[in-house]
Parts: structure tokens; C-alpha cells; sequence
């Protein structure tokens, strides 16, 4: 029997896993020279949270299934084969890899900020 990998098992009232928790942003559209900087920063931290939140979730799927998350669904060892971690295994592979790759265009997103900031005249108040 194989085992398809759960993305996001059904919840039950008092599970425990975490779920993301993202800050009430409304965008303005009129900004001053002033306010793009910070903003920029902001998309940056954002992407940095939503991010971790996708580590967190790698991290709870391999736990649900090695039966560490405390959860009220256990999965019988019948059904958790070598077989099935190993896909597991890719499938966390392959999400930490798109993973990595979207923290390296971030990392040129800031680089491109601070250089922003180092040519960006400064202005009072």
C-alpha cells in the first residue's frame, strides 16, 4: 500500500500545529521617497516570514508522520514504509530546495535595498 504524502492533514479542535500568523498589512498607494525604503525592507521581512512558516510546515509533515507531532491521528506503522519516507523525503528535499532558491533572490532584493539606501539623498523628518 503506498502512502500519499499529507500536505496539510485535516485538523481536529485542539491539534497543535502551528498555523501562520501574518500581520494585518493595508498598502498605501501614495509614497513618498521617505516610505520606500522601509517598505521594500517590510516585503522583504514578509517573505522572510512566509518562508519559515513553509520550514515550519516541511518540518510537522516529517514529524506527523514519525508520529512526534502531537496530534490525535496516528498513522498505524503498517502504513509508514521505507518506501513512503523516502518519499516523504523528496518531497521535503524538493520543497526546501525551492526553499533555498527563493531565500537567494531575496538576499539580491536586499543587497539591491541597501545599495538603494546608500545612493538615496537623506531627508529630514
Amino acid at each position: 500500500m503506498k502512502l500519499n504524502i499529507i500536505e496539510h492533514p485535516k485538523k481536529k479542535r485542539g491539534d497543535t500545529m502551528s498555523q501562520p500568523n501574518i500581520p494585518n498589512i493595508t498598502p498605501t498607494i501614495s509614497i513618498t521617497p521617505g516610505q520606500t525604503i522601509p517598505l521594500l525592507l517590510a516585503s522583504v521581512a514578509l517573505e522572510e516570514l512566509a518562508l519559515a512558516h513553509i520550514i515550519n510546515a516541511e518540518a510537522e509533515k516529517i514529524q506527523f508522520v514519525l508520529g512526534t507531532l502531537s496530534t490525535d491521528i496516528k498513522l498505524s506503522p503498517s502504513v509508514v514504509s521505507l518506501s513512503n519516507l523516502l518519499d516523504l523525503d523528496k518531497s521535503v528535499q524538493r520543497t526546501l530546495r525551492d526553499v533555498i532558491k527563493k531565500e537567494m533572490l531575496l538576499e539580491f532584493k536586499f543587497e539591491n535595498i541597501l545599495d538603494l539606501i546608500d545612493v538615496t539623498p537623506k531627508l529630514n523628518g
